[in-house]
């Protein structure tokens, strides 16, 4: 198990209400999982997740499945709403 720092930026960070917070993960996935158990209260937290793209150690997630994206100890993970126009 990696543990590392999860980054929420724009939408994602109103959503979660933090900034960051730690990961025990082995896969971007499981890190997800993890995250959206923790804010079950927030109810536009899993919403915004879905609509964002991530960088794993500034490395761009992309359209790989995130339980295939690994994820290293001490790995820093992005997690950015889309930016300009639309809504999340």
């Amino acid at each position: 198990m990696a543990s590392g720092t999860i980054r929420y930026w724009a939408a994602a960070k109103a959503a979660a209400g933090i900034a960051e917070e730690r990961y025990e993960a082995m896969t971007l996935a499981e890190a997800l999982d993890g995250a959206r158990e923790r804010h079950m209260e927030r109810p536009d937290f899993a919403r915004v997740l879905l609509r964002c793209s991530y960088l794993v150690d500034g490395d761009p997630v992309g359209t790989r499945a995130h339980d295939t994206v690994r994820l290293a100890e001490g790995g820093t993970v992005e997690v950015l709403p889309p930016f300009a126009g639309g809504s999340v």
